[in-house]
């Protein structure tokens, strides 16, 4: 085993993040991490890496194992440029290639020690072969190619990169490095769409082994044959064989023996009850006695009563056990506005966008900008960081005003945002306080509204939300999205923060959604899944794809922005 992980646990305060996780990682082996934000994720491997200490347990990394782990390759190296970066991060490999070249002078020399040299050699030529070090200077270009970053010059300090920029040219790194041991956390942020292809694709003939931490989906789906996931409430890490399709499929029919399970437990509790009931009221010897015969109807009556009696306690003895251990009622499914009718948006375009303008100092973002929302319209809208994406979400949703032109929207649209950075997120007070903000009705039913989410246990309620992890503020957000009862949808990277779990069943309620949703997204299973249209803003300007994703990908010819 190149990893092995007993049941280590971490909390910080009264915060359990990791609860006995337990994990193993063979040699070639590519496990995805999963799990909520905020459940120890990024904890763990820290830990791994010695950046942080466990609480109890222990870990182990196997002798002699190169381990790579791209925050730590990025510590403390802004002073250094692209070119003294990567040497750095290469040391081990250019010391190995070092070494090769002395044993080749030493096996010149042809001394007393050749067999000794011969046997280092051998070894060291095979891990430097295996670590593709024969190809280095093609690799170079090749990984810089494919995270979109040879442009760079290499002289160009580290500092002065964008914070993609410096990321990408971290991630290269590590990649050329080619160590045993991959770990990744969250590598698909900052890459566009093209970029992340290559990387899976560079991934899948990665030869050593991975254990990465992804949000994205697709990216799972090409890259790893197992999933942990580290549970939300029990802190505690769980092994699934396969792909994230096979975990989506193995979590969803958990879902449904857990309402099996809980629906035939409460209909054997009510039969027990009944029974209990009934049978109290059915002694025999409460029938008048015949033929006068009181000694045989006493003693009948008698037998009568003693197994009624027996039956009972029997019953009883059962009811107690199932209401001691009850199986929790799972959540209701999360629903989008369930009474809302299409033909309650009378107008044939519900918002529409009129040259609009907006500009950050002297850098325009939407220049002019014209657009509108059909009643059932189905928009992703995608782009480079900073092109103006969610300025043009805000300024559609009435957050943010445009520097020129007007935004109409039809007197019956009431419309539900979701911003990306929880801007609009109240964070004073308690999580239950927030939920109900701006609202009026019993607070009885309106907690016992928030609980059927599933988004949160009675406990959360009276949890200050600025104490709440990013992933729970997240759920609180789409908690109150829900209670909105909204027919138009704006959405800004709508999968950000939030478990695979809950995302699926969030994307289960926009499916069965009727009105019309105008999303940001740069996860390529979202677009796929939903998109019928794709807005692509750039330098200002915005551009119309119909037909989804596919024809985007066609017409785009491959030039992909994330």
């Amino acid at each position: 085993m190149l990893l092995s992980v007993n049941q280590l646990s971490k909390a910080y305060g009264d915060h359990q993040v990791l609860n006995q996780v337990t994990l193993t990682l063979a040699a070639g082996q590519k496990v995805g991490l999963v799990g909520a934000n905020g459940v120890g994720k990024s904890t763990l491997l820290k830990i791994i890496m010695g950046e942080l200490p466990a609480d109890s347990g222990s870990w182990q990394v196997a002798p002699g194992i190169d381990l790579g782990y791209l925050p730590q390759v990025l510590a403390a190296a802004d002073q250094l440029t692209i070119d003294q970066f990567l040497d750095f991060t290469l040391g081990n490999l250019r010391q190995l290639e070092r070494r090769l070249r002395a044993l080749e002078q030493a096996m010149a020399q042809s001394g007393d020690d050749l067999a000794r040299v011969l046997v280092e050699y051998g070894a060291l030529s095979e891990e430097f072969e295996r670590r593709q070090g024969y190809d280095l200077e093609h690799r170079v270009a090749e990984v810089f190619a494919g995270l979109q970053i040879s442009q760079l010059d290499p002289q160009r300090p580290l500092a002065s990169l964008s914070g993609g920029e410096k990321s990408r040219v971290g991630l290269a790194g590590l990649l050329l490095r080619s160590p045993d041991l991959l770990l990744l956390d969250e590598p698909t942020n900052h890459l566009d769409f093209a970029a992340l292809a290559w990387l899976e694709d560079y991934l899948q003939r990665f030869k050593g082994a991975l254990l990465v931490v992804s949000h994205d989906r697709q990216f799972l789906n090409a890259t790893v044959s197992s999933i942990i996931e580290i549970d939300e409430y029990s802190k505690q890490a769980r092994l699934y064989s396969g792909n994230y399709d096979f975990f989506a499929t193995v979590k969803r029919q958990e879902r449904a023996k857990w309402v099996e399970q809980y629906w035939a437990q409460q209909e054997e509790i009510w039969q027990l009850r009944k029974l209990i009931k009934s049978e109290a009221r059915q002694v025999g010897h409460n029938r008048p006695a015949r033929d006068n015969d009181k000694f045989l109807y006493n003693f009948k009556g008698g037998r009568v009563a003693d197994a009624v009696s027996r039956n009972v306690r029997s019953a009883e003895e059962k009811l107690r056990r199932l209401e001691e251990e009850p199986i929790p009622k799972p959540p209701s499914e999360l629903t989008i506005n369930p009474e809302f009718d299409p033909q309650a948006l009378v107008s044939k375009t519900p918002l529409v966008v009129s040259e609009v303008s907006k500009r950050y100092a002297a850098h325009t973002v939407l220049d002019s900008v014209s657009c509108g929302v059909a009643p059932d319209s189905r928009i992703v809208i995608v782009g480079p960081n900073g092109a103006g994406k969610s300025t043009l979400l805000k300024i559609m949703a009435g957050v943010m005003q445009p520097d020129g032109g007007q935004i109409f929207s039809a007197a019956s649209v009431v419309a539900g945002y979701l911003d990306q950075e929880q801007e609009t997120l109240e964070t004073d007070g308690d999580l239950f306080t927030a939920y109900c903000q701006g609202r009026s009705g019993d607070w009885e039913e309106l907690k016992a509204e928030l609980l059927q989410y599933g988004l949160f246990t009675w406990p959360d309620l009276l949890k200050p939300v600025a104490a709440l992890s990013v992933g729970q503020q997240r759920k609180l957000q789409l908690a109150r999205l829900l209670a909105r009862r909204a027919n138009l949808l704006l959405l800004d990277e709508p999968t950000n923060h939030i478990s695979l779990d809950v995302l699926e069943e969030f994307e289960r309620a926009l499916l069965a959604f009727p009105g019309p949703f105008v999303a940001v997204s740069h996860d390529r299973r979202f677009i796929e899944r939903f998109a019928k249209e794709i807005w692509e803003v750039d330098e200002g300007h915005l551009r119309r794809f119909l037909g989804g994703w596919p024809h985007y990908l066609e017409t785009s010819r491959g030039v992909l922005r994330g």
